[in-house]
């Protein structure tokens, strides 16, 4: 399964525009994901791409963002603290809900593995919750600053390089964290949604001793995997994509209904076409007997743009009949047809009626006969009758 990449932008509880990333598969996903990255990392960092990358290819689609303050995000580092990552995190939630469909994983790096423990609280539809390298609390992180608290509780902030970028800490970014200390272990214990802990004994930035007070904390359902030889930043392209595929691996114990080897399951039998709202927006999921897909409007029209629109499908429903039925006919008149190509173009015209124009090219050494006769095929394909009115709509409620 491929994947396929759109940005993204929504706005947090104070009106500060983030940035995001949604990386998508092609078809209709299984599930939805939201990814936090690292303190002070940026949704960009390698190991946040390359997860995301490699679970939207496995059919998860995955929305990773910039906190307020970092990246291409609105708003000053500053003025945020642990708890508005919390909160930026149930924005980002609320967006996807909005525009796609709620996350049920919700997946976070270091310190955005300690905020998802807090923020899988404020989304109801989450029932899967992974920590990467993730400190048990989010007072791990002072030791970052921890020469500059004394100025920092004298002046009130303190220029302090982190990962070798300059960044101002505020007072308030130490009480915050003070503040959640106490209850980071109730949060945990509290979770009530199975939980998956990925740390490497080999992390010099945060001890795999946090995993442990993580996984005691936690009631079942949890799981923990060892990611041996792994940096912090799982820097190795194999340590992220390893990752990725656990997370698919041990999802679908926790969401059978959604995940499965072949896709959505669904009720549609042959012949019937199963349509399903994945939003209140216009994405929608396609369902056949044995296929999926996303149908969806552009940006500009109000819409995600993750799938073709309904009169994009209808064009490919009648070019894909047109195509078919020529390539039989040829075939059954031994006709040497090397290859055909249709192209179909909708408008409207002044009046409001639909207008389609449709151009086929056929490839071989035709006849003038042989290329009018399958000029006249197309006009009675299948799907050409029903669109002129043959077919007869009737509508029920079910």
């Amino acid at each position: 399964m491929s994947a396929k990449r759109q940005k993204v932008e929504f706005t947090n509880k104070d009106g500060v525009k983030l940035s995001g990333v949604l990386e998508a598969p092609v078809e209709a996903p299984r599930a939805y994901a939201l990814f936090a990255h690292c303190f002070t990392c940026s949704k960009d960092i390698p190991a946040a791409s390359r997860i995301c990358q490699t679970l939207a290819a496995k059919g998860i689609a995955t929305l990773r963002f910039d906190f307020a303050g970092i990246g291409k995000s609105e708003g000053a580092f500053e003025d945020t603290n642990f708890s508005s990552n919390v909160e930026d995190l149930a924005s980002a939630a609320d967006f996807m809900r909005d525009q796609y469909e709620a996350p049920s994983i919700i997946i976070g790096h270091s310190l955005g593995g300690a905020a998802v423990l807090w923020a899988a609280h404020k989304v109801p539809e989450a029932k899967a919750i992974v920590t990467i390298a993730a400190p048990s609390t989010p007072d791990h992180v002072r030791h970052h600053f921890e020469k500059h608290e004394d100025e920092i509780n004298a002046e009130g902030q303190a220029d302090v390089l982190l990962g070798g970028r300059p960044f101002v800490v505020k007072k308030h970014f130490i009480d915050d964290i003070e503040a959640q200390h106490e209850e980071q272990d109730k949060m945990i214990g509290s979770l009530r949604k199975a939980l998956l802990v990925f740390h490497s004994p080999m992390d010099d930035t945060v001890s795999i001793n946090q995993a442990a007070i993580i996984y005691g904390a936690a009631k079942h359902p949890k799981s923990f995997i060892s990611l041996e030889k792994a940096d912090h930043l799982l820097t190795s392209r194999e340590d992220a994509q390893y990752v990725a595929d656990a997370i698919v691996a041990w999802v679908t114990r926790y969401l059978p209904e959604v995940i499965t080897a072949g896709g959505h399951q669904s009720d549609a039998a042959a012949g019937e076409v199963l349509i399903v709202e994945r939003n209140k927006a216009f994405t929608r999921e396609v369902i056949t007997q044995g296929h999926n897909w996303v149908a969806d409007e552009p940006v500009d029209a109000g819409g995600a743009n993750l799938g073709p629109n309904p009169f994009d499908m209808l064009l490919a429903s009648l070019g894909s009949c047109t195509s078919m039925t020529i390539r039989m006919y040829a075939n059954l008149k031994d006709i040497p047809l090397d290859a055909v190509r249709v192209k179909l173009k909708h408008e409207r015209t002044d009046d409001g009626a639909s207008k389609i124009e449709r151009s086929i090219e056929l490839e071989g050494d035709l006849s003038d006969g042989q290329k009018q006769k399958m000029l006249e095929i197309a006009e009675r394909t299948p799907v050409t009758r029903a669109l002129k009115g043959e077919a007869d709509i009737s509508t029920v409620l079910a």
